[in-house]
């Protein structure tokens, strides 16, 4: 058989606005007669034939710059010749994607925590109340403070983590380490970024707003915090698998 039919959903695709291209997972081996559930999965890089694909846009509290989607497979033609490696290892060709894709999330946190914090720090400067800066308060200056170390460790966990992956060696437990602490330093800075600018932080005009919305795709994906503290919980600390 040249040409398979795959069948299908998938949520939180991005680009399927534009793309004619998808990079598809599809079981090319029942379930049934593997050992695991994992086993029996195929790469392809076929067209987006919207003949046998429906695409519907999600409208999101952020990352307004990249559509994502939901995808409907109705019957999809993928020739074998699309196949990428070899038949059945395809989900061990995306887990060899996993580490550098958290790396690469926890990364971009990093750096729109560091852009909150600079806004937030320039407008407790010129900000001035009863003749006197706000961030010459305490409880403003204080948790600006505490987000800088904490961007600045999440970073240093970020080049840990990559230095490893360039190396060739398991970065698992380090780089799920990047994405956790990154997106919660990012998150927390965001925060304080709006409370900062006090009700103006609540306005468009000083784009903090938009950072607090922005940080919180990466707090969420592309894996949760919590399966994130189960992995480490697991795989790190050797405690029983809790789900």
């Amino acid at each position: 058989m040249t040409t398979r039919p795959a069948s299908g959903q998938k949520i939180w695709i991005s680009t399927a606005q534009v793309a004619n291209k998808v990079l598809l997972l599809a079981r090319t081996t029942p379930a049934e007669e593997t050992g695991k559930r994992t086993h029996g999965l195929t790469l392809f890089y076929t067209d987006l034939d919207r003949r046998h694909v429906e695409v519907r846009e999600i409208d999101k509290m952020g990352r307004k710059a990249v559509d994502s989607n939901q995808l409907f497979f109705d019957a999809l033609p993928v020739p074998v010749a699309d196949r990428i490696g070899e038949e059945g290892h395809g989900f061990d060709y995306i887990l060899h994607g996993i580490n550098p894709e958290r790396i690469l999330v926890g990364a971009e946190a990093i750096g729109l925590g560091r852009a909150a914090l600079l806004r937030a720090t320039a407008y407790a400067k010129q900000r001035v109340v009863f003749g006197r800066p706000i961030g010459q308060n305490q409880g403003i200056q204080h948790p600006l403070a505490r987000h800088w170390m904490e961007l600045e460790a999440a970073d240093l966990m970020v080049f840990r983590a990559a230095a490893l992956y360039d190396a060739g060696k398991p970065c698992g437990a380090e780089a799920n380490a990047a994405k956790f602490l990154g997106a919660e330093a990012a998150l927390a800075t965001c925060q304080s970024a709006v409370t900062t600018h006090g009700g103006m932080g609540y306005a468009k005009e000083f784009h903090v707003e938009r950072y607090l919305r922005e940080a919180m795709i990466a707090r969420l994906a592309p894996v949760s915090a919590e399966m994130i503290l189960n992995f480490i919980g697991e795989k790190v600390l050797g405690l029983p698998r809790s789900y």
